[in-house]
């Protein structure tokens, strides 16, 4: 099994919730149809594939329907985590279980074998010049699902965890942060996570070694539609 991640892939198929991703430059134009070619020609039924949330532009469950089904079609098992724009996405307990290749993050871990996907969606961190005390509340509320996601891997006898975030997991001065703690602590090697678009904001986001955890930003238009192969 080999494992794969993306994040962003911003769907909106559904009769009206479209809304066109081109209009954020070049990179987004038929996003979608490349993002499935690539997909078909890389990923494999036997793989799995992380996705780094904001999978749909839909507000609510119904509407995101016929974008999860889309994402279901596709060869691969599939973990998705959380984004800031996933406003579809309101009780895991309504998620878990409606589609046998789609497996939802929230407070607990996906196991296959002995390895465990943990994560969360994330939030802004300290240092940031944005960062408010609205935000201080959301931030310690994500790191505390974090730990549950965690937790329940090493609960599940986990021999090896991969994370994943949508947000970054340290702030644009790519400064240590509770999410970055957090993986050192539990001895993971390797975290995905998306929401930077643009070359400009790429540069904000962490992709080398940090206390001994690799982080990879793996944003849909950074990749090129392509799914990046994380573990062989």
């Amino acid at each position: 099994m080999r494992i794969f991640a993306i994040g962003d892939l911003h769907l909106s198929l559904s009769e009206g919730t479209q809304k066109p991703m081109d209009i954020f430059g070049p990179d987004w134009v038929n996003h979608a149809e490349r993002t499935r070619k690539s997909w078909m020609e890389t990923v494999r039924e036997q793989d799995l594939v992380i996705l780094a949330g904001d999978h749909s532009w839909a507000l609510k469950l119904e509407e995101a329907r016929e974008d999860l089904e889309w994402i279901s079609s596709l060869p691969g098992k599939k973990v998705l985590v959380k984004g800031n724009h996933d406003l579809w996405w309101s009780s895991i307990n309504k998620l878990s279980g409606q589609y046998p290749d789609l497996f939802f993050i929230q407070n607990n871990c996906y196991m296959e074998g002995k390895l465990a996907i943990c994560g969360t969606r994330g939030w802004i961190c300290p240092g940031d010049r944005d960062y408010t005390a609205h935000d201080d509340k959301i931030y310690k509320r994500e790191i505390m699902r974090l730990k549950a996601s965690l937790d329940a891997a090493v609960a599940a006898g986990a021999e090896e965890i991969i994370g994943a975030l949508h947000f970054p997991p340290t702030n644009d001065k790519q400064q240590s942060s509770g999410f970055t703690e957090c993986f050192s602590q539990y001895g993971v090697k390797m975290v995905v996570y998306g929401h930077l678009h643009g070359k400009d904001a790429y540069t904000k986001g962490i992709e080398s070694n940090l206390n001994g955890t690799e982080y990879r930003l793996v944003s849909l238009d950074k990749l090129q539609c392509r799914p990046l192969l994380i573990r062989e």
